[in-house]
């Protein structure tokens, strides 16, 4: 199977329900999580290529799950997209500080969203070059 995998972590239905679109457009399999309190369970659950992740989040912040994610030895090398509805400097540089790949203000355009998780994650092998 080589189909990348992506989470997205966002509480807002709309703008998971437009990511979920594009992205699945695109050949990813999205998995849509709405709480920040269950965010970790999914991501150690799911190994995925890639997490799209709120900043502000009911139950748990973004920045509190990227600091976990990243102190786990066996996900903190997970790409994360991080998106913010409050795009200040600050926040950009909080995202960075503790380990986002990419940081992305809301509202953005899909074709953004898309092109970053592109940039981050691995490429899908060709078929018969798996390495065993």
């Amino acid at each position: 199977m080589n189909e990348r995998r992506v989470l997205v972590v966002e509480d807002e239905p709309n703008i998971a329900e437009a990511i979920r679109f594009i992205l699945t457009r695109a050949g990813w399999a999205v998995t849509v999580e709405h709480s920040g309190a269950r965010a970790m369970a999914c991501i150690a659950d799911m190994h995925p290529d890639a997490v799209i992740l709120d900043l502000m989040l009911p139950g748990r912040s973004g920045l509190d799950i990227l600091a976990e994610l990243r102190a786990d030895p066996a996900l903190a090398a997970t790409p994360v997209l991080m998106l913010s509805a409050r795009g200040q400097g600050r926040d950009r540089e909080a995202a960075t500080a503790a380990g986002a790949t990419v940081f992305l203000a809301k509202p953005f355009a899909n074709a953004d969203v898309l092109a970053a998780l592109e940039a981050i994650a691995a490429p899908v092998p060709a078929k018969g070059t798996e390495q065993a």
